[in-house]
């Protein structure tokens, strides 16, 4: 043991021990991936290290880093937290409703926000600590709960922000974005209340070991009452933070990021049976997650390849704990992580260590000339979805035949995701950015930031409220819905029921072809709409709600769908009624809808020619960069595509 100890003093004092270096990583195994991928990126691409990029980086991370350190507070106790993204999108739809909706002064609207938060948390905690279910259980039952009461506060369509709470999503002295600071604030908070609280070590006690904890005078089922609560705390103000960048309270915000921020826990070093974990860690995770992110999309990568590589990063990161606590390393327990000298220490030195290598990889960049050859972003709601995916072609073959360097990203239908997106492409300074809006409004903040950066933006399929682009190429949405109404009542010889399948609440197509189909249907007072309810755009959504619908109108006589998928989904649903007693009429005329309409299950379906979208999407982009005028406007017509006319449609 003395010989053992004179090593290791030798080791200190003179040259590194065997060893030492490979156990400092492993102790730091969270850190040591973040180094990596943070000089692996900058060697890589030479827009990743520029200071408007890191601060997008310090921006995508902020709401799930503040979920996540809720969430640490739950997984150190040995529970788990799934519904931390409902909540988050319920407290920010409450204080939406109540300051716009009902005049409640906004300091007062936060507190309602907050509030619902703590609410969440303690209905959680009551049903653990007291109703003794499992805290995967009852949290999944709040994830439902809080989601649909944020649907029902707002009725499906997303709610304005109050404009001095939307200032959270701006900057501090132009330079520093404030949900950074606010990531910052929580996170000196959730580490203050891990290491220097009664409540904190509450929460290693309960999870190292919940019988011994209550056996030495623990009141467990309060302290959880507690912990939990903060946990709704926190999502509630990730939640404001992020409809804040938005601009709007989106009921359907922050869905899956409970995932995220679990994820984000457990790369930073926590352990899912309980016991450890601490707040640097969880904010090192969330770092982790959108450097991930952030590089992929500098690079290209393909948005499908993206989520396999964030996949396996998070594997590797939970095995890469599993090595540490084999080979030894020292546990991240009781909030204090080791001495706080040599903890402190030990960051100071991996950051001189990133400055030094990130410093010469810099080089790789520096002498390289600018390329002549023309740079876009193209960021899609979704290619879940035939329609975009053919956007997608028809901008990729113009591109190109023109020679443009065009970066294609999936949104995946979330607004914030795309928001980051955009962000990134503003960072990277490409010369034009091409944007189809998950949501018409939660694009507006991005689409200014590229507007300050002079950099030329178009809308496709979808416009941008509150910001200014340089054109809007789209079909005429009010048009075709009224061909569609038009289509249908005719068939039906002017008399009939019928129900409307809904698009995605809150997207400018969305609104502008329910307003198509109500005015198309004025002129026919035969036809009766008994029906009416979303579907998103989404044909396994079009078959449920089309399959609710026939339990109480089993008479139905007409379906018109918003868009092709969910118009498969109804005729799915309709079974072999579908195109005999009753005739749908789709939107958008996609390679499946037309198949359909040849088949003769769908009637008709009003095309818009996707392809030429994104074909005229990028000539209008590079007319822009060029310095050529270009018009606001360019409208894509639409036209009726039925049995009698598909052979010789294409879209």
């Amino acid at each position: 043991m003395a010989t053992d100890t004179l090593k290791s003093r030798a080791g200190a004092s003179g040259a590194p021990a065997p060893g030492a270096l490979r156990r400092l990583l492993l102790d730091n195994g969270a850190l040591t991936a973040l180094i990596v991928l943070v000089v692996a990126l900058s060697a890589l691409s030479g827009d990743f290290l520029t200071t408007d990029n890191l601060l997008n980086i310090g921006v995508q991370a902020a709401v799930t880093a503040i979920l996540a350190f809720g969430v640490t507070f739950v997984i150190v106790s040995a529970g788990i937290d799934l519904s931390v993204g409902s909540v988050a999108a319920l407290s920010a739809t409450v204080l939406a409703w109540s300051a716009t909706r009902h005049g409640v002064p906004v300091a007062v609207a936060v507190l309602f926000a907050v509030a619902t938060g703590v609410v969440a948390g303690l209905v959680n905690g009551f049903l653990i600590a007291y109703g003794k279910l499992p805290p995967f259980i009852a949290t999944l039952a709040m994830l439902s709960v809080g989601r649909g009461l944020a649907l029902v506060i707002s009725q499906g369509s997303p709610i304005a922000f109050p404009d001095s709470v939307s200032h959270l999503g701006d900057t501090l002295g132009g330079w520093l974005p404030v949900p950074v600071l606010v990531m910052v604030v929580m996170g000196l908070i959730a580490a203050l209340v891990l290491g220097r609280t009664y409540i904190g070590r509450s929460m290693y006690a309960i999870g190292g070991n919940e019988e011994a904890a209550r056996l030495s005078g623990l009141r467990v089922k309060k302290q959880k009452l507690a912990i939990y609560a903060l946990s709704g705390i926190f999502a509630a103000v990730a939640g404001v933070v992020l409809a804040s960048r938005l601009s709007s309270a989106q009921p359907q915000a922050a869905d899956g990021y409970e995932l995220d921020a679990i994820a984000a826990v457990v790369i930073g070093g926590a352990s899912l049976a309980g016991g450890t974990g601490k707040a640097s860690g969880t904010l090192i995770g969330a770092l982790i997650l959108a450097v991930l992110r952030n590089g992929l999309n500098l690079l290209n990568v393909s948005a499908f390849w993206q989520q396999v590589v964030i996949g396996v990063v998070i594997a590797l990161a939970v095995l890469l704990d599993t090595m540490r606590r084999k080979a030894g390393a020292t546990p991240v327990a009781s909030g204090t992580g080791g001495p706080r000298g040599r903890q402190a220490a030990t960051y100071a030195l991996a950051a001189v260590v990133t400055v030094a290598i990130v410093g010469a990889t810099s080089f790789l960049h520096g002498g390289s000339s600018s390329s002549t050859t023309p740079k876009m972003g193209l960021s899609l709601s979704t290619l879940n979805n035939p329609f975009f995916v053919q956007i997608r072609a028809g901008a990729q073959a113009e591109a190109k035949k023109l020679g443009v360097d065009l970066t294609v990203t999936d949104a995946q239908n979330d607004a914030s995701q795309q928001a980051n997106q955009l962000q990134n492409f503003t960072s990277s300074g490409l010369g034009a950015i091409i944007v189809n809006p998950v949501d018409s409004d939660a694009a507006s903040n991005s689409v200014k930031s590229a507007d300050k950066a002079r950099i030329p933006v178009i809308a496709v399929d979808r416009g941008v409220n509150k910001a200014a682009v340089n054109a809007l190429v789209a079909s005429d949405n009010v048009a075709g819905g009224e061909l569609a109404a038009k289509t249908v009542a005719e068939k039906l010889g002017g008399k009939g029921r019928i129900v409307i399948l809904q698009g995605q609440a809150g997207t400018s197509a969305a609104r502008e072809r329910a307003q198509g189909f109500a005015q198309g249907l004025k002129a026919y007072p035969g036809i009766r709409v008994v029906a009416q309810q979303p579907a998103d755009f989404d044909r396994t959504k079009g078959l449920d709600v089309m399959s609710n619908l026939l339990q109480a109108h089993p008479d139905v006589q007409g379906v018109i769908a918003a868009n092709d998928e969910m118009a498969l989904g109804a005729i799915k649903a309709l079974g072999s009624k579908a195109g005999k007693s009753v005739q749908v009429v789709g939107f958008d005329g996609t390679p499946d809808g037309l198949t359909a309409v040849k088949d003769g299950t769908l009637y008709a379906s009003v095309a818009q020619q996707p392809t030429q979208l994104g074909k005229i999407a990028v000539d209008n982009a590079l007319k822009a960069v060029q310095g050529k005028k270009v018009a606001p406007t360019v409208k894509v017509p639409v036209k009726v595509v039925t049995k009698d006319n598909v052979a010789g449609f294409s879209g």
